[in-house]
């Protein structure tokens, strides 16, 4: 990994950090190259049914969420985070209490509009518990408004 990539990467951890319902979550990021892997480690306040018992399908949502603003952060560095123009999240399967990841992958970045893709799983990549699919606005619009 570069320096410059190194420094994005550091710069996008220590912003996932400060965002305090990021940290009321616990949400980690971890980087390979340029993929990066957000992580959700299992806590009792994350729970929504506690019949079941299932991960509430807000944080779920919320951490795609995340995810998706993060790798576009590492892929699009800019002054200010990405804004939500429309987010559509899949739930598949019950989040089980165990910890989760999510991979993003950023199908078109535009001028203004980024479209992003959100896959989160638990104990096998291959059977994803959701899906997130999102357009963001970015770039000088985003500064303006």
């Amino acid at each position: 990994m570069s320096e410059d990539q190194c420094s994005v990467t550091e710069t996008v951890a220590a912003a996932v950090r400060a965002v305090p319902y990021a940290a009321f979550l616990g949400v980690e990021v971890a980087f390979n190259g340029d993929e990066m892997t957000a992580i959700l480690p299992y806590a009792p306040h994350l729970i929504g049914n506690p019949l079941l018992p299932a991960i509430h399908g807000g944080v779920l949502g919320a951490f795609m969420e995340l995810t998706a603003i993060a790798q576009l952060s590492v892929l699009h560095p800019h002054s200010r985070q990405p804004r939500s123009i429309d987010v559509s999240v899949e739930y598949l399967r019950t989040g089980r209490p165990v910890t989760t990841y999510a991979r993003s992958t950023v199908k078109k970045i535009g001028r203004r509009v980024a479209n992003v893709h959100v896959e989160a799983w638990q104990d096998q990549r291959d059977a994803p518990i959701a899906f997130l699919r999102a357009h963001f606005l970015l770039g000088a619009e985003a500064e303006q408004t």
